[in-house]
């Protein structure tokens, strides 16, 4: 409970996640009463994540539950500096840079260094750095966008937060939590600059129509044969590049839920899973490429 209070006092929308795990506590979409809360309609462990005192000493009066902080409601972005996972057992490899290692390097390379800002040690030794964004800016999560073993969480994402306890280890904060703008050179990888709009004529509109058939039949597969550890950010990836052709009207978007839905749980992901990381990525793809098409 001091642990979501303290989060929560800087701003930081809370949720709990069930005893010893990184997993939400709140019920799910299947077991939703429809009621509450969710009267008007299900309400996910994002929309129900809160800053309120009273709603979070009622949540965790219940149970010791550990803390997830919904990164988009807060305003946040926290990049994920992962420990491979050989690493982690002490089997370290040199030519398996963890993601501290990684990101230094790109930093570097971008001419800055790291960012100085909140940090918090996670359960498998690896590093949350946490950034504000501007108002204005909405960013969705990504994988091995940044740099390999760098994952970054922001809308649709969430991060545990420290003082929370896995059988793994704890989570704990190694400096205070004043949390540094979110660079704009890391920005600009985030959320690149929108391309600019171009007419088609109705030849190469019917070119995109069939490109964006054997796009579908590609990032299916891809979604299919994602290995474990890459399924998520397959899905999320094919969903993002998918999304452009149903802002086009080029795909009709329960087609590409659907064809998405099922590679992903053909995969080994949930359904509750799939579902979650197709709406965010969609809505994210639809709204940034609406009115925007591209020439073959």
């Amino acid at each position: 409970m001091r642990a979501a209070l303290d989060s929560a006092a800087h701003g930081w929308h809370v949720f709990p996640l069930r005893p010893d795990t990184k997993r939400p506590a709140l019920h799910g979409e299947q077991a939703c009463p429809g009621t509450g809360e969710c009267a008007a309609g299900h309400r996910k462990w994002e929309q129900r994540a809160t800053i309120d005192p009273d709603r979070i000493r009622g949540a965790w009066s219940q149970g010791s539950f550990n803390v997830g902080i919904a990164t988009g409601p807060s305003g946040l972005v926290v990049v994920d500096l992962d420990v491979p996972k050989d690493n982690s057992k002490g089997k370290g490899s040199a030519d398996a840079p963890g993601g501290a290692a990684t990101f230094g390097a790109l930093c570097e390379r971008a001419g800055h260094a790291v960012p100085d800002t909140y940090r918090v040690r996670t359960a498998s030794g690896g590093e949350h750095l946490y950034f504000t964004t501007p108002h204005s800016v909405r960013l969705a999560n990504t994988a091995r966008t940044v740099a390999p073993s760098v994952d970054t969480r922001a809308w649709g994402g969430y991060v545990v937060a420290a003082g929370s306890i896995t059988p793994a280890g704890s989570y704990e904060a190694l400096r205070a939590p004043l949390v540094a703008p979110l660079p704009s050179w890391l920005q600009s990888i985030l959320q690149p600059a929108p391309k600019p709009a171009q007419t088609l004529s109705g030849a190469v509109a019917g070119q995109s129509r069939q490109y964006a058939d054997v796009a579908l039949a590609n990032e299916t597969r891809n979604v299919a044969t994602a290995q474990q550890g890459s399924r998520e950010g397959s899905l999320f990836r094919a969903a993002r590049a998918l999304g452009r052709f149903v802002a086009w009207g080029d795909l009709p978007r329960h087609v590409v839920e659907q064809a998405l839905q099922e590679a992903g749980q053909a995969a080994g992901l949930s359904a509750a899973e799939c579902r979650s990381t197709l709406r965010s990525a969609l809505d994210w793809s639809i709204t940034h490429n609406a009115g925007r098409r591209q020439a073959a």
